[in-house]
């Protein structure tokens, strides 16, 4: 097959696409978006988060990860980065997030279409390989990264990005069962930055609709739905110990019609990050006006980074992993779904989620269920399945 490569508001990158799903990912970052699902329907579904500077013509960001930032993308080491570890130095995320990736192959086997990229990093040197496939028939993205050569520990995340609708309470979000919660230990929107956030630093909570604030008379926050608190952006992470059903995230748009989702192995990636920017950053290129809501699957401490993540740290000392171990002798393979579903109209707060063999079902409180194909033994493929595949 031929070279998908185009250009997509204003970031060159390639398109994937089949009979359900037509997506780019940008050659600098990955960063996966827009994403249509749905597209053999009247009912196109569009989940992710494009930033609105993206054709500005912005010619210096202070992190590159901000130049293509959109969607879904890959994190390595996750989070801010600002100190050097044994002397690397890493930017907001990591090469990963904000270099150019490789193209190797656009490929087509019976029902799985696949694009393959790679990228060798410098910081820390080794190779990663990014596999994108969408099945015939599925509304899903199965995303694998292979990391290969590296040795020492590292956080790793998935950064799922989404658009956020303008009425307040709009989107509902839910999760699996999850250990306890907590609100940034550190400072996460600086006021000297021009920044504000809601809520206090380093408690813990066991609800997400109970999350403190920094006021003693205001109510809890509610993060189970959004947009909320106009003006802050804020940060929490969650924490998941492994079952055996995948652990999942949905957002729920009863308004617009669907349900987005993701799926992960809570083994390797215990901790979801919440970003909520709701407008509250003012300096460039945010500049007051940005809203998106983070949920992103990862294995690290808070989006603090590598050294915060890889030193003993109250979560790891919880038993919650905030680093994987590399080999150079072994590859480590992380495996990743997201997907939507179309929900009837009454379908207006999730209740629950059930898997078949190769499915999945979403149950809402009025007893509605929606069930689609996943093939959620993806999430245990080992890396000679993936190399195979």
């Amino acid at each position: 097959m031929q070279s998908i490569k185009c250009t997509d508001n204003s970031q060159p990158g390639w398109k994937l696409t089949n009979d359900k799903v037509e997506l780019f990912i940008t050659e600098f970052g990955g960063h996966l978006a827009p994403v249509n699902f749905n597209i053999d329907s009247a009912l196109i579904i569009q989940p992710y988060y494009i930033s609105p500077w993206q054709n500005e013509n912005i010619q210096e960001f202070g992190d590159p990860v901000l130049a293509p930032l959109r969607g879904d993308f890959f994190c390595m080491p996750f989070g801010g980065n600002a100190e050097p570890v044994d002397g690397e130095q890493h930017s907001v995320h990591g090469e990963v997030s904000s270099s150019p990736w490789q193209f190797v192959e656009h490929s087509k086997a019976g029902v799985i279409t696949t694009l393959t990229l790679e990228m060798q990093t410098t910081a820390r040197q080794g190779r990663v390989t990014k596999k994108i496939q969408l099945y015939d028939g599925q509304n899903v993205i199965y995303t694998t990264h292979i990391i290969e050569g590296y040795s020492g520990s590292m956080p790793i995340g998935h950064h799922c990005t989404l658009a956020v609708p303008e009425a307040e309470n709009s989107m509902k979000v839910s999760v699996s069962e999850f250990e306890f919660g907590m609100t940034s230990p550190t400072l996460f929107s600086d006021p000297a930055n021009g920044e504000y956030q809601s809520f206090t630093l380093g408690e813990k909570f066991t609800d997400l609709s109970q999350v403190p604030v920094i006021w003693k008379k205001q109510p809890p926050a509610d993060c189970t739905s959004f947009p909320q608190r106009l003006g802050f952006t804020d940060l929490l992470q969650i924490f998941k110990q492994p079952s055996t059903t995948p652990a999942w995230t949905v957002a729920l748009c009863p308004e617009q019609g669907y349900l987005w989702f993701s799926l992960k192995d809570a083994a390797q990636m215990p901790g979801t990050v919440f970003w909520i920017s709701n407008k509250g950053r003012h300096g460039s290129p945010w500049n007051g006006r940005n809203r998106c809501l983070g949920l992103e699957e990862t294995c690290s401490y808070f989006a603090d980074g590598l050294k915060p993540s890889t030193e003993v740290n109250m979560v790891n000392e919880a038993g919650f992993p905030t680093a994987l171990e590399l080999s150079p002798e072994t590859p480590t393979t992380v495996n990743f779904i997201q997907g939507v579903a179309a929900i009837p109209e009454d379908f207006t707060q999730l209740k629950n989620v059930t898997f078949g063999d190769d499915s999945i079902t979403f149950h809402s409180i009025t007893g509605e269920s929606v069930t689609i194909a996943v093939n959620h033994q993806f999430l245990n493929f080992s890396y000679l399945d993936c190399v195979a595949r």
